[in-house]
């Protein structure tokens, strides 16, 4: 088996350390492909022109993961190589990094993998056009393709520690605001395993208990015997409008098609065990 990964960042590196085949990822300098390469992962490089290289890992690949971010003038793969179905001819399955963004909001309220996508930010709604489009080209070239909506990615190197640690954590206060995260080990999980099984459908990578924000920050600060930054009420809190949309979404994203299509158990289930984990990888 050979993975392709476009756009090979966090989530991409952790999805390319479990895969039990080949693997190639595409990354847009030479410096981040010299990083890739210390690590011991292929990388070629892509920024929109295919070389004859990238050309023959699209010809012998066998799974495709999606980890590119769309934009208002569409999805960046499918830009530069309109005809990607007909240079994959060993493509077997095609998985897509989403966000549960699109779902928009809900006031708190669950939501699961049926739920419609009600996208409120552009973003939002340049995912779902994306969504879309590889969804349409996958069913009519008839390859099995997956979409992965995350919820807030943390894992090593990218957590609420991090945060506390550098003073960039701000604890923001707004009243029955709750939000799902996901460990990027599990995403690596969810993939891996999706692709293996060739699984079709949206599938949330969401953890299992969504929660206050401001909460997760004063569990970590606990952890580490610090007192957490001081409480900011959402209404008088100086922010950018992208942080501010940022609590537009409120909802409580339900993940029942992991467990019941890929049989996967979250290695870490919450935000405590993700943090015990990442606190213990540390010392």
């Amino acid at each position: 088996m050979k993975l392709l990964i476009f756009g090979i960042g966090y989530s991409g590196l952790a999805i390319a350390k479990e895969w039990p085949g080949t693997v190639v990822g595409t990354t847009r300098s030479a410096e981040k492909q010299s990083v890739l390469a210390a690590q011991g992962i292929d990388a070629v490089i892509f920024d929109g022109a295919i070389t004859d290289e990238l050309n023959l890992h699209l010809a012998t690949a066998t799974h495709v993961v999606i980890s590119a971010s769309p934009s208002a003038d569409g999805d960046p793969v499918l830009n530069a190589i309109p005809e990607f179905f007909e240079r994959t001819a060993a493509l077997q399955w095609l998985g897509y990094l989403s966000t549960v963004g699109v779902y928009g909001d809900f006031e708190g309220a669950w939501i699961s993998e049926n739920t419609a996508p009600k996208p409120v930010s552009k973003r939002g709604q340049w995912r779902v056009e994306a969504e879309n489009k590889w969804s349409e080209l996958a069913k009519d070239n008839n390859v099995p393709f997956s979409i992965f909506r995350l919820a807030g990615i943390y894992g090593p190197g990218r957590s609420t520690f991090d945060k506390i640690r550098n003073g960039a954590s701000r604890r923001i206060v707004k009243s029955g605001q709750v939000f799902n995260r996901i460990h990027v080990e599990d995403i690596a999980q969810i993939v891996n395993k999706a692709a293996q099984l060739k699984a079709v459908g949206v599938f949330n990578g969401a953890d299992n208990e969504p929660a206050p924000p401001n909460l997760v920050i004063e569990h970590a600060a606990k952890m580490l015997g610090i007192d957490p930054p001081p409480e900011e009420p959402i209404e008088t809190a100086d922010m950018t409008p992208m942080a501010r949309s940022f609590y537009g979404d409120n909802k409580r994203c339900g993940n029942a098609r992991l467990k019941k299509d890929l049989g996967i158990s979250l290695r870490h289930p919450t935000y405590r065990e993700g943090l015990a984990s990442i606190l213990a990888q540390e010392s």
